[in-house]
C-alpha cells in the first residue's frame, strides 16, 4: 500500500489528476454512498502553557483568555444541537489549570446527555485518562502528529508538554487500548514536506490497524491557515497538491473516512465534498464558544468557509449529497431546503 501511496502523490498534470479524483469519486461512493458526515467544533478554552510556533493559541501570543464554565458549556452545546448537529468536537489547548483532565471530562459528561457522538481534540493523555473519557461518554479522539519529522517537531514545539513527540505518538493507541471507538489522525500540511509527512501517517495508520483491529480510524487534512503569531509554513501546500493527496489516500484506503475542516475555502471544500471526502465541519467557530454569544476570544486559526449550516447543506444538496447529523443505526437529521430540520 506505501508504494501505491508514494506513486500517487508523484507530481501529477492535469489528465492524471482528473483519472485520480473520478476513481477516488467512485470509491467514495461505493463505500460512503452519496453522503457528507457531518459535525461541530467546540473550543471549551484557549488556555496554554505549550510555545507550538504555528498555533495562535500558544502561551506567547498576546490574545485574552477564556475558558467556558459549566453554565456556558450547557449553553453552547444547546446551541449547537439545536443546529442539527448530533456530533460534537470538544477541544482545548494543552493541559492547564483551567482546562485540565477534570475540566475536559466534565464537558465530555455534560455533552454526551445530548449527542450520541462526542470526541475529543485536546492534549495527549494516559490510557487511565482515555478510558475514564470512555466511561463519561467519549467515542472517539482527533489527534494530530503536527509532524512526524522529529526535528521539525523539537523546533516547532518550543516549550510545553507537547514537547514529547514519542508520547503523543502513541496517544492513539493508548486511546483505542483504552475503548475509545474512533481515532482521527493528521498532519499539519505546510510544516514539512507533505508527502514524507502523509507517508508517515499512512504508516501509522497500518500499526493501529494491526494492533487495534476493531477501532475505527480517520484522517483529516488540516492546512496551515494565518493565526496570530504569523507563522509562515516552509512546505506551502497548494488546492491541487491537497486535492491530490486525498484522491490518493482515498484510492489506497477506500473503506477510511476522509475529513475536510472548515481551514479550506467554500469553493474547494465544495468541489472536494463527495470526491474522496466523506465527512466535513460546517458552521464552525475557532473562538471559545462564539455559536450561543459573539466570541471574546481570537481563534485558533482564521476559517476560510465560514458558511452557516443552511448555506452549506443546500451546496450539498445541489450537489447531490445528502448531509448526514446522525451516524450509524440511529435515524438521522438533515435541514431539508426550507432550512428546518426532517427525520430521513
Amino acid at each position: 500500500m506505501s508504494a501505491d501511496l508514494a506513486c500517487l502523490m508523484k507530481p501529477a498534470g492535469g489528465p492524471q489528476l482528473e483519472a485520480m479524483a473520478r476513481r477516488a469519486l467512485a470509491l467514495t461512493r461505493a463505500h460512503f454512498g452519496n453522503t457528507i458526515s457531518l459535525y461541530a467544533p467546540l473550543y471549551l478554552s484557549n488556555h496554554c502553557p505549550g510555545g507550538c510556533a504555528y498555533c495562535g493559541f500558544a502561551s506567547d501570543r498576546k490574545q485574552p483568555r477564556r475558558h467556558l464554565n459549566p453554565e456556558a458549556i450547557e449553553a453552547e452545546l444547546d446551541a449547537i444541537h439545536a443546529l442539527g448537529f448530533d456530533e460534537v468536537l470538544l477541544l482545548t489547548g494543552d493541559r492547564t489549570v483551567q482546562a485540565g483532565y477534570d475540566y475536559l471530562l466534565d464537558g465530555v459528561a455534560r455533552a454526551a446527555k445530548r449527542f450520541h457522538v462526542v470526541t475529543v481534540e485536546s492534549f495527549a493523555m494516559t490510557e487511565a485518562e482515555y478510558r475514564g473519557l470512555v466511561e463519561a461518554g467519549c467515542t472517539g479522539v482527533t489527534l494530530y502528529q503536527e509532524t512526524y519529522d522529529p526535528g521539525v517537531y523539537e523546533r516547532l514545539h518550543r516549550w510545553g508538554p507537547k514537547r514529547d513527540y514519542a508520547f503523543r505518538r502513541e496517544a492513539p493507541a493508548r486511546a483505542l487500548a483504552a475503548g475509545m471507538r474512533t481515532v482521527g489522525l493528521g498532519v499539519l500540511l505546510g510544516l514539512a514536506d507533505p508527502a514524507v509527512e502523509m507517508m508517515a501517517l499512512d504508516q501509522h495508520l497500518d500499526e493501529l490497524e494491526k494492533r487495534y483491529w476493531r477501532g475505527g480510524l480517520s484522517v483529516s487534512f488540516p492546512r496551515m491557515r494565518p493565526q496570530q503569531g504569523g507563522f509562515e509554513p516552509a512546505f506551502p501546500v497548494s488546492d491541487a497538491f491537497l486535492a491530490q493527496l486525498v484522491f490518493a489516500f482515498r484510492i489506497c484506503r477506500p473503506e477510511v473516512p476522509l475529513v475536510l475542516s472548515t481551514r479550506e475555502s467554500a469553493a474547494f471544500r465544495d468541489g472536494m465534498a463527495g470526491v474522496g471526502i466523506s465527512k466535513m465541519s460546517a458552521g464552525s467557530r475557532t473562538t471559545v464558544g462564539g455559536y450561543r454569544a459573539p466570541a471574546e476570544t481570537g481563534g485558533q486559526f482564521e476559517v476560510s468557509d465560514d458558511r452557516d449550516v443552511e448555506t452549506f447543506c443546500a451546496m450539498l444538496r445541489a450537489k447531490g449529497l445528502e448531509p448526514v447529523f446522525k451516524n450509524g443505526d440511529r435515524v438521522f437529521l438533515a435541514l431539508d431546503e426550507a432550512g428546518t430540520r426532517s427525520v430521513c
